[in-house]
């Protein structure tokens, strides 16, 4: 048994039921969906972002998807965002890339899911370390953080 992530830690207490999994060290959401036989609509990737008035903000998306930039901006009711520059996602988030999970960031960012994560009683998210992936229920995703669920790809 690998050691438990601190996501890990987070959704134990917190009661959230979820299933850990563990992959080699690929970073494409692509190629860990398919090494570990998950549909890789069903695999998201946390993504990191910044608006024009210099909020940051975290959407999740299929691995298979691009955030849609303007779709993103529209839900969140900002002018416009991009994504963060790779090398500031470790002091702002404490994670590295491809290891980034939408639970246990260094602080709260408004986060939103894709709604086609509401097609799934379960998602796969990244457990906040390479090589580690938890898989949880959707519907109980609001208990760890505050989320909304919008078209944003």
């Amino acid at each position: 048994m690998q050691d438990k992530t601190n996501v890990m830690r987070i959704l134990d207490s917190k009661k959230v039921w979820y299933r850990p999994l563990f992959y080699s060290n690929s970073i494409s959401g692509i190629d860990v969906a398919n090494e570990l036989g998950n549909n890789p609509k069903q695999t998201f990737k946390t993504l990191v972002t910044v608006s024009n008035n210099n909020e940051h903000y975290v959407f999740v998306v299929p691995v298979e998807n691009e955030l849609d930039l303007k779709k993103a901006a529209k839900v969140v009711g900002v002018k416009s965002i991009s994504m963060i520059k790779q090398k500031e996602l470790l002091s702002l988030t404490g994670y590295i890339h491809g290891g980034c999970s939408p639970f246990g960031m260094k602080k709260y960012f408004t986060t939103v899911i894709d709604k086609s994560a509401l097609n799934y009683d379960t998602i796969f998210v990244s457990a906040g370390k390479i090589g580690y992936q938890v898989e949880v229920k959707t519907e109980e995703i609001a208990k760890v953080i505050k989320v909304e669920f919008e078209e944003i790809v």
